[in-house]
């Protein structure tokens, strides 16, 4: 159990001796990193620890594998004697001096995981600015003391990734592989070394969401933890000394394959369970004895919507605009919302149009945010910025070897990605022909091939696509297929450009002043008055976007501005006309009752005559437009 004050105790002794031995908290590297000759010697010293801890590293590893983490074990002076682990992170280490041959002890490299444990005799988790040398702050790490069978220090495991990946549980697989290898130092058997190690890694295989099992040559299950129980509704006591067929009918062939030197990783597979039919992705890696054969496997699964969700978490595909997010007070905007709304829980597909830069994404994922899809993705593409070449296969995705050059593996495509969400159509006006034939075919099948497959996966998205251009002249044009149009177009929405939507300027301006000053640090500008008339009587041909930009233009140059306000005043008694082809009757009325009241700046009455409708009448219809 963690003892803080005992923790707290060794941490303050360390950072003491770190000062009585003037040690520099702003060195960049370790004082000692030993020399070729020097590192030959050590590492023939101690190559049948090596030869021990390898095995159990890379079975560590197999779990850890792309997690940000690396391992490696030191002799009992600290000296790092092999590392294995993520590419990225050892060259991040390596960077700082951290490699084989460095010197880990407090003298060295001052209070860290290896070098306080193994002068403390103990096991110990440092993060952050527990460590003493400033360059170091920016790990986490876990180390655990290696003894022989008579309790002397032989050595050390250590367990190292970014500070915010600190997790109790990584202390926890490492005192376990460290039991496992000291158990190996005494008990040479193979069988019994696997035997221990399940035991002992038990506990850190029920901490991972993956689905995992691991079992021996002869496809005897070993080892399960709950995660994978619960994936397939299935008891432990029933699995464990069972068969590897009765989860995976082909293990045969896989070991086959593990045991050819080919990898087996980033399957997709399909389970039954309870009679319903599941895909999974899975890998296998080999369990190795220390004469490099291979004694068994270990099996990982992942439920492919965890998959999806952990790829949009780390390419930023979610949505985080809302309806409250809608800066505006005109009657469009309020109008606009209200629509939205109205619309947000409907399955049907939606087609904004609007002028570049009024904000057709915020809108996509307002409605997304407000619909009962919610807690699933929202993944937003590009048609306009992708090569033609490159379209479908970001859409459709790809199976490993489709093509030359292709990454290595499967590529969900972003309508897997969306599945159960909302895909966001982004400029649908530039897709290229031959693909709008495929994405029509998609929205009538509600299924996807990925390139290089012929298997039809079955996908729930819901469909927005914006565009800011008139679709109906691009289907006259020969640029866009009329069918397409159609079923995109089942719920329009309109977002009228800045211009015609004065009483929004006004609220905008004071929007973007309060954020930018926040976001750039500065003090709030003091605007002159004929700055602001300019600001507000501004047609903004680049609308929202183009504001923004011009905000933060003048935030920064403390209340000027460089930006060019000529021939583009708003003329108030001209506002460009409203598209009627693209909109229904019942909302070319309501524009025209909004329009004309806002020309009016809110007299009914003289709205009324230019309408030719009794004030009444538009008082009705505007109580309409609010329910």
């Amino acid at each position: 159990m963690f003892n803080k004050d005992y923790f707290e105790e060794i941490l303050v002794r360390s950072h003491k001796r770190c000062l009585n031995n003037n040690l520099k908290r702003d060195i960049k590297f370790p004082k000692r990193i030993l020399s070729d000759e020097s590192l030959k010697l050590i590492l023939e010293k101690n190559k049948d620890m090596i030869k021990i801890a390898l095995p159990f590293m890379k079975i560590l590893y197999d779990f850890l594998k792309g997690s940000g983490f690396s391992l490696y074990v030191t002799d009992k002076d600290g000296i790092v004697l092999t590392i294995i682990g993520d590419e990225d992170i050892i060259d991040a280490q390596a960077e700082t001096g951290i490699k084989v041959g460095t010197d880990m002890s407090e003298e060295s490299v001052g209070t860290n995981a290896i070098g306080t444990a193994l002068y403390e005799n103990c096991s110990l988790q440092l993060s952050g600015k527990e460590h003493y040398i400033n360059i170091y702050q920016r790990w986490t790490c876990s180390a655990a003391v290696i003894h022989d069978d008579s309790g002397n220090i032989i050595g050390c495991l250590n367990l190292t990734g970014k500070s915010y990946s600190k997790h109790l549980h990584t202390l926890g697989l490492v005192v376990a592989a460290v039991k496992s290898i000291e158990n190996q130092l005494k008990v040479l058997k193979t069988q019994y070394e696997l035997y221990n190690a399940y035991k002992y890694l038990n506990k850190v295989m029920d901490s991972i969401n993956s689905g995992i099992f691991a079992a021996d040559t002869n496809g005897v299950i070993k080892a399960i933890n709950k995660s994978l129980c619960k994936m397939l509704c299935v008891e432990e006591e029933k699995i464990i000394n069972n068969s590897s067929e009765i989860i995976l009918k082909n293990w045969k062939h896989i070991l086959e394959e593990l045991k050819e030197e080919n990898s087996y990783e980033s399957k997709e597979i399909v389970l039954t369970i309870n009679e319903k039919r599941k895909r999974y992705h899975l890998s296998v890696y080999p369990i190795n004895d220390n004469k490099d054969n291979i004694v068994g496997m270990v099996a990982i699964f992942n439920d492919m919507k965890d998959v999806y969700n952990l790829v949009n978490k780390y390419t930023g595909m979610t949505a985080t605009y809302t309806f409250d997010d809608i800066i505006g007070k005109s009657a469009s905007t309020k109008n606009l919302k209200r629509q939205a709304k109205n619309i947000s829980d409907s399955p049907s597909t939606v087609l904004i149009q609007g002028e570049s830069g009024t904000g057709k994404e915020l809108i996509a994922q307002a409605i997304h945010n407000n619909s009962n899809r919610r807690n699933n993705n929202f993944v937003a593409i590009n048609c306009g910025a992708i090569p033609k070449n490159l379209i479908e296969s970001e859409l459709f995705g790809y199976e490993e070897g489709a093509f030359t050059g292709a990454k290595k593996g499967v590529h969900y495509g972003k309508f897997e990605l969306a599945s159960g969400g909302t895909l966001f159509l982004d400029e649908i006006g530039e897709m290229p022909l031959d693909m709008q034939v495929s994405l029509l075919r998609v929205l009538q099948e509600g299924c996807v091939s990925r390139l290089g497959s012929n298997k039809c996966i079955y996908v729930d998205v819901r469909i927005i696509a914006a565009t800011n251009k008139k679709l109906k002249d691009e289907i006259k044009k020969g640029n866009f297929r009329e069918d397409l149009y159609y079923r995109l177009n089942v719920i329009p929405i309109h977002i009228a450009p800045l211009r015609e939507r004065k009483d929004d300027i006004e609220l905008l301006i004071n929007y973007f002043l309060k954020e930018k000053v926040i976001k750039l640090g500065k003090p709030m500008p003091i605007i002159s008055k004929d700055l602001y008339n300019k600001l507000i009587n501004y047609s903004w041909p680049g609308n929202i976007r183009e504001m923004e930009n011009c905000i933060e233009n003048i935030v920064n140059l403390n209340g000027n501005t460089t930006f060019n306000f000529e021939n583009n005043s708003i003329d108030n008694n001209n506002t460009k006309a409203f598209d009627y082809s693209m909109c229904s009757l019942k909302e070319i009325e309501e524009n025209a009752i909004i329009s004309c009241v806002e020309k009016c700046n809110g007299n009914i009455t003289k709205a009324s005559k230019i309408l030719g409708i009794n004030r009444s009448t538009i008082y009705y219809k505007i109580n309409n437009m609010k329910k």
